[in-house]
């Protein structure tokens, strides 16, 4: 019996990139072994076990035989006499199949280390096209590592190409599919994962919405880079420098699909995308299965991004209006997200990424105002019932269009 690190641990390892991975293989065992070793049984297809101490997984050394569709479809083949490098084999890139033995050797019969030297990401074998998700798993790694100066290899590319025609995408479970997209936009350079989606058609295959925006253009005035694919992901590079949360970065990922259903004779113009774009951020969030923050904030961000750019010139009778209409007043939390997402949006432009968003501060006082104004000071003057509010929203109207006229803005 003999147990390997591999995978991640090992790629980041020789990297020098930081990881929580700690996967292992085992050689020449049986699950009974591993039981009476005081291991438990949590693989059902195919043989895992935790550590009995450091919880960790170890997974029996194996091979595997398409037999179906999806990532689900192969037969495994599990005995103590499959070899190290046979378990290797079956990996998806050659920088994940590499092994550690507890000497510190590192087994690498596929060339990972030569590729990690060489930044390129390549499929072990022609036996990649077998499992769609490598599709999702390689444009990930492409993201992850974007900023060490990694790309995906031609070849890989192609094969990832192949595995789109064939619609083996179409047999991803949604929560799969999802699973990898948050944690590619929890990636340093999350607009490189939607590119080589982009580059293999993937996209096209699993968010149609999204790829229908490349080659739409924009007024030069507001969008120096025109395309509003190509704004997308700068706003999503923005959102990446505000923000660690995935639901921000999801929210700007899709907040302008309603300029993908324009009629191209009214372009560069999109009068109204925020309210068609509603739809299809609910279709987009229904088919991914995505959690309810994550298409909430994506909702609001979508149909009152532009409200929020224009906040110094909304009346205060409006900005109330906006902060009702995003729930501000009871969750401020996520008026912050939609505040940094809308930051993100209006610094993804080119030539403009570093300019002041004074918006975000603007309205984080409107908030502020609006949340002194309680129902205190009228109940004490007797004021009930439905009067009772139309006093608190006449006075936070008022403090708000003196705010307006410290902000040089005439009342209204």
């Amino acid at each position: 019996m003999e147990v390997y690190l591999v995978g991640g641990a090992v790629r980041d390892a020789l990297l020098g990139y930081p990881t929580s991975e700690h996967d292992w293989v085992v050689v020449g065992a049986s699950p009974r072994e591993m039981l009476d070793l005081g291991y438990q049984q949590v693989g059902k297809d195919f043989p895992v076990f935790l550590h009995p101490h450091t919880r960790d997984e170890y997974a029996l050394a194996r091979t595997e035989r398409k037999w179906g569709h999806g990532y689900t479809g192969f037969a495994v083949h599990c005995d103590p006499s499959v070899t190290l490098e046979q378990d290797l084999l079956r990996r998806d890139l050659t920088v994940n199949a590499m092994a550690r033995a507890d000497s510190g050797e590192i087994i690498d019969p596929y060339g990972g280390q030569r590729d990690l030297a060489a930044k390129i990401l390549r499929h072990v074998s022609g036996a990649f096209v077998e499992d769609p998700l490598r599709v999702l798993r390689t444009a990930r790694f492409a993201a992850r590592y974007a900023h060490l100066g990694f790309t995906v290899a031609p070849e890989t590319l192609a094969l990832m190409a192949d595995i789109v025609d064939q619609g083996e995408l179409a047999h991803l479970p949604a929560e799969r599919v999802w699973v990898e997209l948050e944690r590619a936009l929890g990636e340093a350079n999350p607009e490189v994962f939607v590119q080589v989606l982009q580059e293999c058609g993937a996209l096209q295959r699993l968010l149609p919405e999204l790829d229908a925006l490349f080659g739409v253009p924009q007024t030069a005035e507001h969008h120096p880079e025109i395309d509003t694919g190509i704004h997308t992901l700068m706003a999503l590079q923005q959102a990446v420098a505000l923000t660690a949360a995935t639901d921000v970065r999801f929210a700007v990922l899709i907040h302008d699909l309603g300029k993908g259903t324009t009629p191209s004779a009214e372009w560069p113009r999109h009068i109204a995308h925020e309210h068609r774009g509603l739809k299809l951020v609910e279709r987009v969030c229904r088919r991914l299965k995505a959690p309810a923050l994550h298409r909430e904030l994506a909702l609001k961000v979508c149909e009152f991004h532009t409200h929020c750019h224009r906040a110094l010139a909304l009346r205060g009778k409006t900005l109330l209006k906006l902060l009702n209409a995003t729930d501000a007043l009871r969750r401020p939390d996520r008026f912050e997200a939609f505040l940094l997402a809308c930051e993100a949006d209006a610094r993804g432009r080119k030539g403009l990424e570093q300019r002041d968003y004074p918006q975000a501060d603007y309205l984080r006082r409107a908030l502020a105002i609006a949340r002194e104004v309680t129902a205190a000071p009228f109940a004490q003057q007797g004021v009930t019932g439905k009067a009772l509010g139309e006093s608190i929203n006449t006075e936070r109207v008022r403090r708000l269009e003196s705010l307006r006229t410290e902000a040089g803005e005439p009342a209204g």
